[in-house]
């Protein structure tokens, strides 16, 4: 039998150093992730998953999922009418993917002239300029599932926030 994953036989898989690793958990776990997959933070470790399923999976305001040295990728659930928050990052740009909803996107440069307004729906990206004031509203009727991806990382290794409040009260 064949792996579906990477056409070898199944038996001893080595990946480029020579080490040995076990094809059943390994596509199983990372290639092919499944919904009982435990949403939490990866790095600085290789990582493959499926990211759809992941942002769609996660219900919390914000989970990270892999923070390394020089990037980030979180999770993010934003409720009917919730939105992320007016915010800036001065040396950080960001990237948001929607997987799921629909958003008002607003950005500017200053907080009160948000000159930038777009609507976004699923499958769209969301780039933003490090020292650009934005924010993300979920203007549709079920749960915005976005993932961020943020340049240098933003948030401490392993943060979740399960709601809104909980972040604000972090100063985050």
């Amino acid at each position: 039998m064949y792996c579906q994953s990477c056409y070898y036989p199944h038996g001893r898989h080595y990946d480029q150093w020579g080490n040995n690793w076990d094809p059943y958990y390994y596509h199983w776990n990372n290639m092919y992730w499944n919904r009982k997959s435990e949403l939490r933070d990866y790095g600085p470790n290789p990582f493959v998953v499926n990211i759809d399923q992941a942002a769609k999976q996660n219900n919390y305001y914000r989970t990270t999922l892999w923070t390394g040295k020089h990037f980030q990728v979180t999770l993010m659930s934003l409720n009917v009418g919730e939105d992320i928050g007016l915010e800036v990052h001065p040396g950080t740009d960001q990237f948001i993917r929607i997987e799921q909803g629909q958003g008002l996107v607003q950005m500017g440069d200053t907080k009160y002239n948000l000159d930038f307004q777009q609507m976004a729906y699923d499958n769209y990206a969301i780039m933003i300029p490090a020292g650009k004031w934005h924010n993300l509203t979920n203007t549709g009727n079920i749960p915005l599932k976005v993932y961020v991806i943020y340049a240098p990382p933003q948030h401490p290794f392993g943060t979740v926030h399960q709601t809104k409040a909980i972040a604000m009260a972090e100063g985050d």
